[in-house]
């Protein structure tokens, strides 16, 4: 099980710091669950030093998919490890509506995360269009074909899938665990086929869309829901601990 909150673009620094504290206070010994905390890249270091110690894990919410050179407002996986970073989220679906990122482009991101001994939360989903459409599955399975082209994880502990229905970012609308579990388990059937059933059993597949103490319970208990990507319950200590607890 793999709970890890996105702060999005919250937080400066200072407050940064206190709510690194909370978290780790709050979520003591997470047991079997590993934690990882997202924060802005300006407070990486500092949250890096807060969670020293404790077995909360560092990610990052983005990075390019070069070592280095003439890209202005971007950061390097080189970067993000020298500032203790463990995990990166890719392809979150803000980062493909707002910023017009590809399928493509995350590919290129999750060689360069691994080159550099990241693991890689790959965010998949469709909009409310999509699955009133029936395009769904459609549309998720073209997301991890592209995504994924030419990935081979020599370890299902490197690669980590966040599925994340778009209509359920931030609306305050959930999938129902059904939902959550039909969507999981199609794409489990699509890493078995492209990984290897050993693999593909293995891998973290998370849910993303409005996880909260209260609901956390019921969706990782379904069978493919391996944890979750958590956003705004991510900013308050004692909720995500709960949904730590949960898992």
């Amino acid at each position: 099980m793999l709970v890890a909150g996105n702060w999005k673009m919250h937080t400066d620094i200072d407050a940064a710091r206190t709510l690194a504290r909370d978290v780790a206070d709050s979520v003591g010994d997470p047991g079997d669950v590993t934690v990882v905390v997202c924060p802005p890249f300006v407070s990486l270091s500092a949250v890096a030093e807060e969670i020293a110690g404790t077995p909360v894990a560092l990610g990052a919410q983005n990075m390019h998919a070069e070592d280095a050179g003439a890209f202005t407002g971007e950061v390097s996986a080189p970067m993000l490890t020298s500032a203790g970073c463990r995990y990166v989220i890719l392809g979150h679906s803000e980062r493909r509506q707002y910023f017009g990122e590809t399928d493509e482009g995350v590919c290129a991101k999750i060689a360069q995360a691994h080159a550099h001994g990241l693991i890689p939360i790959v965010c998949v989903g469709e909009t409310l269009e999509e699955r009133k459409g029936g395009r769904a599955e459609e549309v998720v399975g073209g997301q991890l074909v592209h995504s994924l082209r030419g990935v081979t994880p020599d370890n299902p502990d490197r690669l980590v899938i966040a599925y994340e229905p778009v209509w359920a970012i931030g609306t305050g609308e959930t999938a129902t665990p059904d939902q959550a579990q039909e969507m999981h388990a199609f794409i489990r059937g699509r890493l078995n086929e492209q990984f290897g059933e050993k693999t593909g059993r293995a891998l973290h597949i998370l849910y993303g869309g409005s996880v909260k103490p209260g609901n956390a319970a019921e969706l990782f208990g379904r069978a493919d829901v391996d944890g979750g990507l958590i956003g705004g319950a991510s900013l308050k200590g004692e909720d995500f601990a709960a949904i730590v607890r949960a898992g």
